[in-house]
């Protein structure tokens, strides 16, 4: 008989941060190619740089940190090829756009790192509140002495 392994079918953060990231890619690449004659929308094309390399970076900010440093270098490569080619399809490439670019990328990451610095002081603030809890059921109800209940304390 073969033996069979269990298939986890959550996926991680780092797949989830993957497929994000790819995912606004290739939307970014898709808008950035489009012609200027379109209706305008609110905003400076400055704004829409810093708008979309920002939220380019986020979802890696926020759910994998350790993942930033590959993903600004990516993001910093992929800006500036978007600026390189730009000229060939009828709009202008501009190297303010890519400082735009790379202040969006700024951005991003100081709000991602706070939105993950946010969330695991929150979850470790409910940790030690209730392992502070259980610990003290524990204690109410262990009928030994004050000094063996001192020895067994599940505080590290």
């Amino acid at each position: 008989m073969s033996s069979l392994r269990a298939i986890a079918l959550t996926p991680s953060r780092r797949t989830i941060v993957l497929w994000l990231t790819t995912s606004l890619m290739i939307c970014i690449g898709v808008l950035m190619f489009l012609p200027l004659g379109l209706p305008d929308v609110a905003g400076s094309d400055k704004d829409h740089h810093i708008l979309a390399f920002a939220a380019l970076v986020l979802p890696c900010a926020a759910l994998y940190p350790r993942g930033i440093p590959r993903v600004i270098l990516g993001a910093t490569a992929y800006g500036a090829l978007i600026e390189i080619i730009q000229p060939f399809v009828g709009r202008s490439g501009d190297f303010i756009d890519f400082t735009a670019d790379l202040a969006g990328m700024g951005l991003g990451s100081i709000l991602g790192l706070g939105i993950y610095h946010a969330v695991e002081s929150c979850s470790g603030f409910r940790r030690r509140a209730v392992q502070k809890r259980a610990t003290n059921v524990i204690q109410l109800y262990n009928y030994r002495t004050g000094k063996a209940i001192a020895e067994d304390s599940l505080d590290p």
